[in-house]
């Protein structure tokens, strides 16, 4: 979770569009960066067929903390996505966020 009360609302909630998670940009840079690892391990997931199970079982990542953080339900921790990235071989951390700043978050 995010400081502050942003914590209370899920990442897909503070998108413009939560019923198109993870596709709608936010101007949060915290919620852009969940959004944007969310996608890349989408498509790590569709790319490889690799199913839930399978992710859970190389990444020991809880099969449910995955299912959240792909639906935008939840705020992951370092560990998590690091433990992800390890074992997809793929970045998952977004290399750049390109934030609005004159939009309020």
């Amino acid at each position: 979770m995010v400081g502050g009360r942003a914590c209370a609302r899920s990442p897909r909630q503070m998108t413009p569009d939560p019923e198109a998670w993870p596709e709608t940009p936010s101007t949060d840079p915290a919620v852009e960066a969940i959004r944007q690892i969310a996608r890349a391990l989408g498509s790590t997931l569709d790319e490889r067929n690799w199913s839930l199970r399978r992710v859970t079982a190389g990444s020991r990542v809880n099969r449910q903390a995955i299912a959240d953080l792909l639906a935008g339900r939840s705020w992951p921790d370092v560990a998590t996505v690091a433990r992800l990235t390890a074992f997809a071989w793929t970045a998952l951390w977004p290399t750049g966020l390109t934030i609005d700043r004159r939009t309020e978050h």
